[in-house]
C-alpha cells in the first residue's frame, strides 16, 4: 500500500472515530459540541454563537440554585441574582394600543420563563398611561401609544403566580418609576403581591447585613420592591433605591473594559453604607447577536472589575439583556 493510501486509510479512521465519539442523545455535557438540543444534557440546550466560537455548542438553559449549592442560612446580601434588564420588554410581546410599537426590546422569554429560568432579579419601567399603570420602554417621563408594553398588572400577576408556586423563593423588583402617588400600592394590591412584601422597616439602613434569606421565607418576606422616586419610602412604604444600593453605570459607558464606576443617581460603588451592589453590563442599543459574547467571558471580567470598584464586594444583581446566550452558560451568575 502506498504512502498516500496509508494516510488516506488513517484519515479515515481518524474521522470515523470522532464521529463514533461524539456525544448525543442526551450525553453532550456543557460546552460539548451539538447539533441539536436533543443531544444535550438535561439543564442543557444546542446554541451557536458566532462571536464566541465555532459550531453549536451545550450551554445552561437555567442558573445553578445558589439555596441548593450552599443553603438559604446566608445573609441576603451574601447572594448573587441574575437580574434581566428591561425585563418587561420582549420580543413579540402582544401589542394593547392600536399603532405598531416603536421601540426597543431587550428580553426574549415571558416574566414566568425568565423567572422559572432563574431571574431573581426584574428592572421594570412603571409609567402612568390609559388611566392605569402600564410597562413602557419611552422617554422624558411619558408613555405613548407606539412605546407602551402593557398593563403592569398582567407582569404583576405573572410573579405573583412564581411566588405562590415557588415558596422558598424571593424576587425582587428595581423600578425607573414614572407613576403618581399610589398608583403602584393599587396595582401591586391588586395583582395579590403584597402578602409576599418585605417591609422597609427591616432594611438595614447603614451597611449592616440583611436579613437571612431563611428567615425571609420563614416570614414569607420575599418581595422586595425598590423605587428610583425618594418620597415613596415614607409615603408608601416603598424602599427608595439609593438609599440601600449602589449601582454602576448603565449602557455603553458601563462596557469599559477595567473601569467601574457609579450611575449618576448612585453614590459612590465603594459607599460600604449600602449593603446591595448592582452591576449593568449591556449596550445602550440592545443587541441580540452580541449578547452571547457580552453576556461571557467579557461580563465575568467586568464582575471582576467592579468588585474592587465596590470596595472587594460582589454584585449582588448582574443585570443583562437577553439573558440567555453565552459562551459559557445559557444564564450567566458570577
Amino acid at each position: 500500500m502506498s504512502l498516500y493510501q496509508n494516510l488516506l486509510l488513517l484519515t479515515a479512521v481518524s474521522l470515523f472515530l470522532s464521529v463514533a465519539s461524539a456525544c448525543s442523545d442526551g450525553q453532550c455535557r456543557l460546552l460539548d459540541g451539538c447539533s441539536s438540543d436533543g443531544d444535550c444534557e438535561a439543564g442543557l440546550y444546542c446554541f451557536a454563537c458566532s462571536q464566541g466560537f465555532s459550531g453549536s455548542r451545550c450551554v445552561r438553559s437555567t442558573i445553578a440554585d445558589q439555596f441548593k449549592l450552599l443553603n438559604n442560612s446566608l445573609p441576603f446580601n451574601k447572594y448573587a441574582f441574575l437580574t434581566t434588564h428591561n425585563a418587561y420588554a420582549i420580543d413579540g410581546y402582544p401589542l394593547h394600543t392600536p399603532v405598531p410599537r416603536v421601540t426597543f426590546t431587550n428580553q426574549e422569554d415571558s416574566i414566568t420563563d425568565q423567572l422559572n429560568n432563574g431571574a431573581r432579579g426584574l428592572m421594570l419601567d412603571t409609567y402612568d398611561f390609559d388611566g392605569d399603570v402600564w410597562m413602557c420602554h419611552s422617554f422624558g417621563g411619558h408613555c405613548h401609544d407606539y412605546t407602551a408594553f402593557g398593563p403592569a398588572i398582567d407582569y404583576l400577576k405573572e410573579i405573583q403566580a412564581f411566588l405562590s408556586a415557588n415558596p422558598e423563593e424571593i424576587v425582587t423588583l428595581i423600578l425607573e418609576d414614572y407613576v403618581g402617588p399610589n398608583g403602584l400600592t393599587k396595582v401591586f394590591t391588586d395583582a395579590g403581591l403584597m402578602k409576599y412584601w418585605f417591609p422597609v422597616s427591616s432594611m438595614p439602613k447603614n451597611g449592616e447585613d440583611w436579613p437571612l434569606v431563611s428567615d425571609m421565607v420563614a416570614k414569607n418576606q420575599r418581595l422586595l420592591v425598590f423605587t428610583s422616586i425618594q418620597s415613596k419610602e415614607a409615603s408608601e412604604g416603598i424602599a427608595y433605591q439609593w438609599n440601600y444600593m449602589v449601582e454602576n453605570q448603565y449602557g455603553d459607558g458601563g462596557m469599559q473594559a477595567g473601569s467601574c464606576s457609579n450611575r449618576g443617581e448612585s453614590s459612590a460603588l465603594d459607599d460600604t453604607s449600602k449593603s446591595l451592589v448592582l452591576v449593568n453590563y449591556f449596550h445602550s442599543v440592545p443587541s441580540k447577536s452580541a449578547t452571547c459574547k457580552d453576556n461571557s467571558g467579557d461580563l465575568i471580567n467586568m464582575l471582576h472589575t467592579c468588585y474592587g470598584a465596590a470596595g472587594n464586594r460582589w454584585a449582588n444583581f448582574v443585570a443583562v439583556d437577553y439573558y440567555k446566550p453565552g459562551s459559557t452558560s445559557g444564564a450567566c451568575t458570577p
